[in-house]
């Protein structure tokens, strides 16, 4: 059922971004419509993302970069930025990142399978690399959403204080598009082409042996690969340490710096919840505006027909609510492409990171419980400080991750808010400044026939 399979030959151009983006997000910014645009909650959204963004004033001990350091020299452990071929929000590449750059992922082509028990779509992932560990320097092959899931729980069980991308849920925007819809399919595919550029680009996930297995394999491989993992009782008990570890309390010597990280994620995560809610809403009532512009104007031509002394004018106003209902839809379909699914993706990262700091206090807290241990003589000394040495090791290691990952984590997020408000705020100009030229240009004819009309009432 599924066409996988790889092509030999020799490295080629990356490919040609799939699902290019349309008009960028729109929020309107408190100025009037010239046809009356709604915008009560535009305010709200504003301040919170105001919000957002000021947590960087606030929190210096956390900041990424000063004012006076280049981006080029932010962190040596992330040399490229993640890119996205379906809106502008990742479009920031630093002037090396060609050179750099050597595995190239474009998610497209999804496709509808009915079975007896299920129905799914699968989407075609091509991969293009110049890497030696790869056996050819191109591969073509499907995968279907719970292929993703398993790549994500992988990722996390290797690496479980890195900050793994996020996967949209199983169901996205609910309550605002259908199951299996073209827009839900399409804005699907859009987050799932993010989610393995961003794997791709970071400096350790993408060098992954279940990533690589995920990009090259067939069907069958896959399958047969995924049964190699833990087994059911594996898993919960690693379930059940994880609790265990989570109830005997906070963290004894937990490093300053994660006390900060997790202050400030508690905040981000508030803040950032409040801008997707408000968002939505105003993606909702944009929605019925638009609805009710619909009607709106053929009523107008309608009532036309029946006042001859002022159908021109009847006719230019439907004309108007016409060009102002087009603007409007192209402004919904930015919120809807851009707005929202960022906002979201950095809802999900914020659960995400929570997750992160959790397990780094667990592997905290189990150091901290042997150290006690030895210190209470419960066992023999020699063998709990071998322990001990094995576990300084691995909380070190897991610090130093997880340090590294934040600082890149966080100027990602900073420059996608930052282009994302800016997109907002541009779209917002044009949206408005086309319906204002629009009413002005019907107001300039009608004072034109006003002043015929006056004239050829004074001719004798």
């Amino acid at each position: 059922m599924e066409a996988e399979g790889r092509v030999p030959g020799p490295p080629l151009p990356p490919p040609s971004p799939g699902g290019g983006g349309g008009a960028g997000g729109r929020v309107g910014a408190g100025a009037d419509s010239p046809v009356g645009a709604p915008g009560a909650a535009r305010g709200p959204l504003l301040a919170a993302a105001a919000e957002v963004l000021a947590l960087d004033d606030e929190e210096d001990d956390l900041e990424v970069f000063s004012k006076d350091t280049s981006l080029g020299e932010v962190n040596s452990f992330s040399p490229s930025m993640p890119i996205s071929p379906s809106s502008m929000i990742n479009q920031y590449k630093f002037e090396d990142e060609p050179e750099l750059r050597d595995l190239f992922i474009t998610v497209d082509d999804p496709e509808s399978h009915i079975t007896a028990i299920e129905t799914f779509i699968t989407y075609r992932v091509v991969t293009k690399t110049s890497r030696g560990e790869f056996d050819s320097s191109e591969y073509e092959v499907r995968r279907r959403y719970q292929d993703f899931l398993w790549l994500k729980s992988k990722l996390e069980e290797a690496h479980p204080t890195l900050i793994i991308p996020p996967l949209p849920e199983k169901f996205i925007m609910k309550g605002m598009v259908e199951r299996f819809n073209d827009e839900f399919i399409e804005t699907r595919r859009k987050a799932l082409h993010k989610f393995l550029n961003r794997i791709a680009d970071h400096p350790t996930l993408t060098f992954n042996e279940d990533f690589k297995i995920f990009l090259t394999a067939q069907a069958w491989e896959l399958s047969s690969h995924k049964k190699q993992g833990p087994g059911l009782l594996s898993r919960m008990g690693q379930t059940v340490r994880a609790v265990a570890s989570s109830v005997r309390g906070g963290v004894k010597n937990r490093p300053e710096m994660f006390t900060e990280m997790n202050d400030y994620m508690e905040t981000f995560s508030q803040k950032i919840n409040v801008l997707d809610k408000i968002a939505h809403r105003i993606y909702k009532e944009e929605r019925e505006y638009f609805n009710e512009m619909k009607e709106y104007g053929p009523i107008h031509t309608l009532w036309s027909a029946s006042e001859e002394d002022i159908a021109d004018s009847l006719k230019g106003v439907a004309s108007c609510i016409d060009k102002c209902c087009k603007a409007t839809e192209k402004r919904m379909a930015g919120l809807s492409e851009n707005l929202l699914p960022i906002l979201h993706e950095y809802v999900l990262y914020s659960e995400i990171l929570m997750g992160v700091l959790k397990r780094r206090d667990q592997i905290q807290g189990e150091l901290d419980s042997k150290v006690d241990a030895l210190a209470n003589k419960k066992t023999e000394k020699d063998l709990f400080s071998e322990e001990i040495g094995k576990l300084e090791d691995k909380v070190e290691c897991a610090n130093n991750a997880l340090k590294a990952d934040w600082d890149r984590w966080k100027q990602n997020m900073q420059c996608d808010m930052r282009s994302t408000f800016t997109n907002v705020a541009e779209n917002n100009l044009r949206y408005y400044e086309e319906c204002l030229a629009t009413w002005e240009s019907f107001l300039a004819s009608q004072t034109v026939d006003l002043r015929v009309e006056e004239d050829s009432e004074d001719r004798p």
